[in-house]
């Protein structure tokens, strides 16, 4: 199993969800708001002709935890789906899991994670 971590635009949210229904094995999505700074060291905005800069941009970090065999389609949907050709879009990050529990029933491994 491995977790998937995805920092991406807000705007992106919507189409990367509806994608990844479509995927079989698909099981949820943990999603939240975060800021943060990349590359691009935040944009240069202007209010009634005065300058001023915002050095944490607002994303969205998607979270899921798949099997192996979906991995890939997965990390392809996201990195489709998030693609603007911008600085900014976003980072994926991929990290194996040990183990899954579900509290309610006590199952372990992929049992768990659907």
């Amino acid at each position: 199993m491995k977790q998937v971590k995805a920092i991406v635009r807000p705007e992106k949210l919507s189409d990367i969800r509806y994608a990844l229904e479509t995927v079989e094995g698909y099981g949820g999505i943990t999603i939240t708001e975060v800021m943060g700074q990349g590359i691009q060291k935040g944009i240069v905005r202007s209010w009634r002709g005065e300058k001023y800069e915002i050095d944490l941009i607002p994303k969205v970090s998607i979270e899921l935890v798949v099997k192996d065999e979906i991995l890939d389609q997965v990390t392809k949907i996201i990195l489709e789906k998030a693609y603007t050709g911008e600085e900014g879009d976003g980072k994926i990050f991929i990290s194996n899991v040990e183990d899954v529990i579900r509290i309610r029933t006590k199952e372990s491994g992929e049992d768990a994670l659907y």
